[in-house]
């Protein structure tokens, strides 16, 4: 298997001459960042949807008008895109639960939450003067972004093939209620939305226990809302509480094998 970072929450995933793409993201509010291959993505055999925010689901149309399979995403999500105006013919509603064949992968889905921002990551934005030198753009995304609601329809995402597996959290949150695969061979871990989210690695590290973990979500996707993570204390946080397994930020556009 091989998985790919296309910036943000974005994903591609490869084995068995089958591939999924997660949550793609276009990036149009910060022309500083590689743009998103869009073609390449659409060309999966499905795309997957955690759940449906702004950062995770706005730009399905364009992946759709590229020429994307389907699309599996919450009931909820599916009516967001018929408000707006997003064809619905290809996608198909998605579920806690489930358990999908795409070609070569097997995936499982599993009921998640969204991570809770704390206060002082709400403050870093509050008290940055960047947001205020760019306050017209903030007020436009957070409009944008007020229009992408959930409710439970938050998933984490198990794939396999060729005897791996790979677990994807949408947001770095759990279920209490859910229990969770040990021992996959790559975590994905979305890194924003606290400020110390190195301490906040830690419970997943022991719920999941993977062999290896990987980052995403540390980039400025959308100024001034966001800003470049810090990810220093990443490695050191993973190598204390779970010796035994490898780490790494990902490079944009970089194929890795799992």
């Amino acid at each position: 298997m091989k998985i790919k970072w296309y910036g943000t929450a974005s994903l591609l995933i490869e084995g068995g001459g089958s591939s999924v793409l997660i949550d793609p993201f276009l990036k149009k509010y910060n022309p500083k960042l590689p743009p998103f291959p869009v073609e390449e993505g659409a060309g999966a055999d499905a795309v997957l949807i955690t759940h449906p925010h702004f950062d995770h689901f706005c730009d399905i149309g364009s992946i759709l008008e590229a020429g994307a399979k389907k699309v599996y995403v919450s009931e909820n999500g599916i009516a967001h895109a018929r408000e707006t105006g997003v064809p619905t013919d290809r996608m198909i509603p998605l579920s806690a639960g489930e358990t999908l064949q795409i070609g070569a992968l097997t995936v499982k889905t599993y009921q998640s939450r969204h991570c809770k921002f704390d206060l002082w990551t709400v403050l870093s934005v509050v008290l940055n003067p960047a947001t205020y030198f760019r306050f017209r753009d903030g007020v436009e995304i957070l409009k944008a972004t007020g229009k992408y609601k959930i409710g439970e329809d938050i998933y984490a995402l198990e794939i396999s093939c060729e005897g791996k597996r790979v677990f994807v959290l949408g947001s770095a949150g759990m279920d209490g209620q859910t229990d969770y695969p040990k021992g996959a061979d790559l975590l994905v871990f979305p890194y924003q939305g606290r400020t110390r989210m190195h301490r906040y690695l830690g419970d997943f590290l022991r719920v999941f226990e993977p062999k290896a973990v990987m980052i995403d979500h540390f980039d400025n996707s959308f100024p001034p809302l966001t800003h470049t993570v810090n990810v220093k204390k990443f490695l050191p946080s993973v190598k204390k509480i779970l010796p035994s397994a490898k780490a790494f930020v990902p490079r944009e556009g970089v194929s890795y094998e799992i």
